[in-house]
């Protein structure tokens, strides 16, 4: 059966609005020419003009995050507790059976920047779909900042999910869930306004901070979901295994079995 994959993550990149300022990857690049000079420290006696076409290595040093570019966010990110009192596992700890699943696209493209998703949201848009959520799938949710990574307005654009949207899926045995956005949540300055105007911290952060209750990952910085059908498509989003880190970047793919 013919295999189709889709990529479904964006690249790590310099000069580009991809975080809030001061939270943006760094990349440093060697060149085959520095390469060359760099290997023949390595020889004794090797000089550049003896390398094929006087090239070495190409490489790079990056200064990044564990949540820069698409990556898994780990229930440690959350909070320090999971399934309420459980101590929260790392990134090095999640189940490699929970990042390889069928999934499912949520279409939530029409709601506004800034708008916090609702259990009764969700349930709309899987009738539309025709779909009843199995457990382990993997939901992914394509919002309006997809299209908008890497432009200034990338951060504080698009819709993110609530506490009660997040539980609704983690209760029914959801594990992964993902998102185009920069974040699970809606953008923090519409938080911060909905804070002051409340005082509320419960709003803060809130969709992540539901991993205390049921222990959840998801991924960030998702891409070309708009390319994905609602179902019958498999994500594969292993992580990268870092010891007792709270996230790690993932080449993450659809799989669309034609």
């Amino acid at each position: 059966m013919p295999r189709r994959i889709i990529d479904i993550s964006v690249p790590l990149e310099n000069d580009i609005a991809s975080d809030p300022p001061g939270m943006e990857p760094k990349i440093a690049y060697t060149a085959h020419a520095e390469g060359a000079q760099q290997m023949c420290r390595y020889f004794p006696g090797l000089t550049v003009d003896q390398l094929p076409a006087k090239e070495g290595w190409a490489m790079e040093r990056i200064d990044i995050s564990t949540h820069n570019g698409t990556h898994l966010d780990a229930p440690w990110h959350f909070a320090s507790t999971m399934d309420g009192g459980k101590r929260a596992i790392t990134i090095d700890e999640v189940p490699l059976e929970w990042c390889f699943q069928p999934g499912v696209k949520l279409d939530f493209r029409h709601f506004p920047d800034g708008y916090v998703v609702t259990p009764q949201d969700i349930e709309a848009e899987l009738a539309r779909i025709g779909h009843t959520l199995q457990p382990l799938e993997i939901v992914v949710v394509n919002t309006a900042a997809g299209k908008r990574y890497g432009q200034p307005d990338y951060v504080p654009t698009g819709c993110g999910m609530g506490r009660e949207a997040t539980l609704y899926l983690t209760s029914r045995g959801v594990r992964i869930t993902g998102t185009d956005a920069w974040s699970w949540d809606a953008p923090f300055v519409y938080t911060a306004k909905r804070y002051a105007e409340t005082h509320n911290a419960g709003l803060i952060w809130e969709g992540h901070k539901s991993g205390r209750e049921i222990g959840y990952c998801h991924i960030e910085k998702l891409s070309n979901l708009e390319a994905l059908p609602a179902t019958g498509f498999t994500v594969a989003c292993f992580p990268v295994k870092i010891k007792a880190a709270s996230g790690g970047w993932t080449r993450a793919v659809a799989i669309i079995e034609e």
